[in-house]
């Protein structure tokens, strides 16, 4: 079902799968403790299991809630969030196992409006990018309407760039992938 984000605001989530825009690729995402809906995005991306998933936050305190020592990196985090930047940290134990099954969790807060209004009402999202594991991710609203049948929406978007987001692990000051923002 294709819907504007107010009437995703207006539902009551559970383990629903939906896709929505960010400021790099359009997001297959759903609430951060659904296994329902992780395991559905799974099947969705033909994605394998020991791979972990980003997590969507739009405020600190949801970033304290899901790592350990975080404040160490206060100045880096405010430097480059909201933005195309996924930050690795050190776990807590609010992260459930099958969204990270190592130590690591990796976060990032999108520079989009609809995105992070989203994330303020529901809490952090499991998100990940909307193709097949190995694809190109989706850019276009028109080639999100392919996994219509497959989730529960679709929040209408507009087009995007295709240049994913940079991901950087804090715990060694490694540029694990290098995207559209260079971390200085």
């Amino acid at each position: 079902m294709i819907i504007t984000v107010d009437d995703l605001l207006q539902k009551h989530l559970k383990d629903e799968v939906f896709i929505i825009e960010t400021d790099t690729v359009y997001g297959l995402g759903c609430l951060i403790n659904s296994r329902e809906g992780a395991e559905k995005i799974l099947k969705i991306k033909h994605r394998p299991l020991e791979k972990h998933f980003s997590v969507l936050v739009s405020n600190l305190v949801q970033v304290s809630e899901l790592t350990k020592n975080f404040e160490s990196s206060i100045d880096l985090i405010n430097s480059y969030w909201p933005g195309a930047v996924t930050f690795i940290f050190e776990k807590s134990q609010n992260v459930p196992i099958f969204v990270s099954s190592d130590a690591s969790v990796g976060l990032r807060m999108p520079d989009n409006a609809n995105t992070l209004k989203v994330i303020e009402k529901f809490g952090p999202l499991i998100m990940t990018s909307v193709n097949i594991t190995g694809e190109p991710p989706v850019v276009k609203f028109e080639d999100t309407l392919k996994f219509e049948k497959a989730v529960d929406f679709i929040v209408r978007g507009g087009d995007l760039n295709n240049i994913p987001s940079t991901v950087f692990d804090i715990r060694t000051h490694e540029v694990l992938r290098q995207g559209r923002v260079k971390i200085k």
